[in-house]
Parts: C-alpha cells; sequence; structure tokens
C-alpha cells in the first residue's frame, strides 16, 4: 500500500499529532533540569514547578491595588477586544465581499481600494490609530480590523466571483433578481468561506492585538507579557503563551466544528 492512501484513525491520529508535543515538552523538561543543575538562579528555562509557583499569584490571588486575579482580568479584557474585532470583521467581509462578488461594476470600483488597504503593514498604522483614537479599546480594535478584514473581504469576494455562471444563469431563468442571487445563491456558499477564513486568521489577530496591547495598556495578556519581560520572568511568560495558544486551538477548533455542523454539504463537496 503506497503511504498517500494511508489514512490513520481517529484514535491513532490523536496520538500521532500528540506525541511530537510529547516530544517537545521532555525535551523542554530535560533541558530546563540541566540549565538548573548548573545554575539553581537560572531565569532562561523555569521549571514547571517554578512556573506554577509564579502563576498562583495571578490565577488566584487578588491584586492588591485593583482587587482583580489578573490572569482572569487579562483573558477577559483579551478576548474581548479580539472577539469584537473579529465579529466587525465578519459582517464587514460578508457585506463588502457580497457586493464586491456579485457586482461586477462594485468590483472594478472598489476592488482597487480592498487591494491596497490590504497590503498595507498594520503594524505601521498603529501610531496613527492610536492618535486618532487614543489609547484606549477602540485602537487595538481598529488594527485588528484593518489587519484582518481586508484579507477576509478579498478572499470571500474572490470566492463569490469564482461561483459557476451556470447557476447564476439558471437562477435568472428563474426569475431571481440582484438581491435574490446574492441572498439565495451566492450567501450559502459565502459563509462556510468566511469561517475558514476566519480559522486562518486567528494567527494574526493574535499578533496584532499583542503589539497593540504591549504598547499601550493597562490589562490584556499582551499587557502582561511584555510588563514582566523587563523582570526576566520567564516563569510568566511562557505559561502566558501557552494559554494564549491553547485560547487560539480552542477557537480553530470551535470555528470547525461550526463549520462542519451548520455547512456539512460543503465539507462533503470538498473531500
Amino acid at each position: 500500500m503506497r503511504w498517500v492512501n494511508a489514512r490513520p484513525r481517529r484514535g491513532t491520529a490523536f496520538l500521532l499529532g500528540a506525541l511530537p508535543l510529547g516530544l517537545v515538552l521532555l525535551v523542554y523538561v530535560s533541558v530546563s533540569a540541566a540549565h538548573h543543575a548548573a545554575n539553581p538562579s537560572d531565569k532562561v528555562l523555569p521549571t514547571f514547578g517554578a512556573m506554577i509557583a509564579a502563576m498562583h499569584g495571578l490565577l488566584a490571588e487578588a491584586d492588591p491595588l485593583t482587587g482583580r486575579l489578573l490572569f482572569w482580568a487579562d483573558t477577559l479584557a483579551s478576548l474581548q477586544r479580539l472577539g469584537i474585532a473579529l465579529g466587525i470583521c465578519a459582517l464587514s467581509a460578508l457585506l463588502i465581499g457580497l457586493v464586491l462578488g456579485v457586482l461586477p461594476a462594485a468590483r472594478a470600483t472598489f476592488g482597487g481600494l480592498v487591494t491596497t488597504i490590504a497590503v498595507i503593514p498594520p503594524i505601521a498604522l498603529l501610531p496613527v490609530l492610536f492618535i486618532v483614537f487614543g489609547l484606549g479599546d477602540t485602537a487595538k480594535i481598529a488594527l485588528i480590523v484593518v489587519g484582518v478584514a481586508p484579507f477576509l473581504i478579498r478572499d470571500l469576494a474572490d470566492h463569490v466571483a469564482a461561483i459557476p455562471q451556470e447557476q447564476l444563469i439558471k437562477a435568472q431563468t428563474l426569475g431571481a433578481s440582484s438581491w435574490q442571487l446574492a441572498l439565495r445563491v451566492a450567501l450559502p456558499q459565502a459563509l462556510p468561506r468566511l469561517l475558514a477564513g476566519l480559522r486562518l486568521s486567528l494567527g494574526p489577530a493574535w499578533v496584532y492585538l499583542i503589539s497593540a496591547e504591549a504598547i499601550a495598556s493597562d490589562v490584556g495578556l499582551g499587557y502582561r507579557i511584555f510588563l514582566v519581560r523587563r523582570y526576566l520572568s520567564m516563569d510568566i511568560i511562557i505559561p502566558y503563551v501557552a494559554w494564549i495558544s491553547f485560547l487560539a486551538i480552542v477557537a480553530d477548533i470551535a470555528l470547525a466544528q461550526l463549520s462542519r455542523r451548520a455547512f456539512a454539504w460543503a465539507h462533503q463537496a470538498g473531500r
């Protein structure tokens, strides 16, 4: 049997996926133990015990100044900013992407503008956003929207524009108007693509969020990482980075499950 035809079962696939992660953890534990054996005060590779001890205060002890559990306050603040920004991105991509994809005249008029905005490095606009919107959450949300929405709009518009002409002709033969074509033909095929685009955008969205929080914020996962870096607190930075990765993985799985359950036909067609 050829390797390209070998498909592992679900349990085997899970074990194969967990194996590299286990090896990484094993290597880290071994290297960390060796570093601390040679230098007990080493901060670069903290032991798991040191990370647990450092995180306990952020997880379970209220901050004397604010009265908040800092870890959970950081998580809630970052997730709120990310959720609002991605919601705006999804809505704008759905509306603008459908219009550009369905209407050739709109695509010819505004396609160049969307492309121009999409190629601008979002981080370069961060000072401008802080000047225009201030140092609050609005600028951080705007950075994510500027970085993610143009990509989603372009992808969705291209996907809708690539719908087979036969479908559009048949719908028009049955009397469908432009509005009905957008809602009854293009929209159902655009929604699975939108969820796929959001999954791909999770990584860049986290990058923009952490960058904005690091520069101007008083709460958030990115803010905390850059606050403690001056003290070389790797025992806090590493758990925070792992937590951000976990949240991103959970969001990716949730979007994938939503797509499979709501649009099973799209995944069957792609097999």
